[in-house]
């Protein structure tokens, strides 16, 4: 069962936390070592809230009593989760009710200091890529969009693998 985690707006980047979110994790770890761990976690019909540090990640009993990721990594705004947005300039946080927040360099370092301590306690390993920040998921800021070089040609030295 894959659950839709969230929808971008157009012309935007969305930046999240990256997870494969179809593992599924065993109640103990959600139900014993996470608050061992200091994280607060929170269950109701089947839903668990993990939170820490202003922060909080979702999860959901199966069908096989395990649980899996439905909503990664994110910021709470008064107790909702808020979507990271990287806007070029600036980095916001999105509300579901469509309010905008300029994200504070100290809740993102609580972001990731939250990911890393989740992972670290939840046995999922960080890859290079991963643990230089947060990766993005859709983007349609482009830098050279319009200009000279933006589609690889013999401008710029593009050459075919044909003939080779």
């Amino acid at each position: 069962m894959n659950f839709p985690l969230y929808t971008s707006p157009t012309g935007s980047l969305i930046c999240l936390i990256v997870w494969n979110i179809n593992e599924r994790f065993d109640p103990s770890l959600l139900e014993t070592q996470l608050p061992a761990a200091g994280f607060t976690v929170s269950s109701t019909g089947g839903v668990a809230r993990v939170e820490k540090y202003g922060c909080a990640a979702e999860f959901r009993r199966t069908s096989d009593g395990r649980y899996q990721m439905t909503v990664p990594p994110s910021v709470l705004i008064n107790g909702q989760f808020a979507r990271l947005w990287d806007a070029g300039y600036q980095k916001f946080l999105l509300a579901d009710d469509g309010r905008k927040f300029p994200a504070l360099a100290s809740q993102l370092a609580n972001l990731r200091r939250f990911n890393e301590e989740l992972r670290a306690t939840l046995g999922v390993p960080a890859y290079y890529n991963e643990a230089l920040g947060s990766t993005c998921q859709v983007t349609a800021y482009d830098r050279l969009k319009g200009r000279v070089g933006d589609v690889p040609d013999p401008i710029v030295g593009a050459k075919s693998s044909k003939g080779h």
